[in-house]
């Protein structure tokens, strides 16, 4: 059955990470564990590969529609790798992962699941408060200053359980950023995810987490699942994409955490 579940696992998680910038690591973490049954140490370090992969093809997909704004993705990018690094030594000095630690890792997957949710959820309100009160909208040096530490954040989120460089920093970017086109914020998203997930995922990789027969599985199908979606962006509901990626998300995360 995985012969050809795992590379349409793969295009659909593309197509949606194409679309919207996000559903990466929250969906295929929890598909790999609940649907596939891979470990979840696996599915994290394998599904961190995958990323920076489909991401790196999807910022090539968005940059040629000028998505991208490349200042951000630099504020992003410098709280992000000191970030990931500095949690891939950590994990190394457990020595490596017992039963304890992949619980730990399974509710951090279940946790980091639910926050995109409610990003997803309340992502609209959020931004309808920024817009009504522009006052409270950072500029400048606290907004560069708030951007780096946004990168920090999520580059920790992102190395333990491979889930929040998608929905959450979608959300976060557009809190800071609320200027931006849905397909910037999407480009953007994607683009400082490369970097960020490259390096977590050689910190896996020294881990021994890549499952390199089930990355090559999910690219097959990603690779063209998240050059449809970039092109697709600008023409299907978003709110549609979003309601049914949160209604999985929540299944999953509540799976998960069961």
């Amino acid at each position: 059955m995985s012969l050809w579940l795992e590379p349409l696992s793969g295009f659909g998680v593309g197509l949606l990470v194409g679309l919207t910038g996000v559903g990466g690591g929250s969906l295929m973490t929890p598909l790999l564990t609940l649907v596939l049954g891979y470990a979840a140490p696996v599915a994290v370090g394998t599904d961190l590969a995958f990323a920076a992969v489909t991401k790196s093809f999807g910022t090539v997909a968005h940059r040629s529609h000028g998505h991208v704004k490349w200042h951000i993705v630099r504020r992003l990018t410098l709280g992000a790798l000191p970030a990931a690094l500095v949690t891939i030594v950590f994990l190394k000095r457990l020595g490596g992962i017992d039963d304890a630690a992949l619980h730990v890792i399974k509710l951090s997957i279940a946790a980091s699941v639910l926050l995109t949710v409610l990003s997803l959820l309340f992502r609209a309100k959020l931004l309808a408060a920024l817009r009504t009160h522009p006052n409270w909208q950072l500029t400048g040096r606290k907004q560069a200053v708030a951007t780096v530490l946004v990168g920090a954040v999520i580059g920790v989120l992102v190395t333990i359980s491979s889930i929040g460089a998608g929905a959450v920093g979608a959300t976060l970017i557009l809190m800071l950023y609320p200027q931006l086109e849905p397909a910037e914020v999407a480009g953007t998203d994607i683009a400082y995810a490369v970097p960020l997930t490259a390096i977590a995922a050689l910190g896996h990789i020294w881990l021994e987490t890549v499952h390199w027969a089930l990355l090559g599985s999910l690219l097959i199908g990603s690779l063209p699942g998240i050059w449809l979606g970039a092109k697709l962006t600008r023409h299907l509901p978003e709110r549609v994409v979003r309601g049914a990626l949160a209604a999985t998300l929540t299944l999953a995360a509540v799976k998960l955490v069961g």
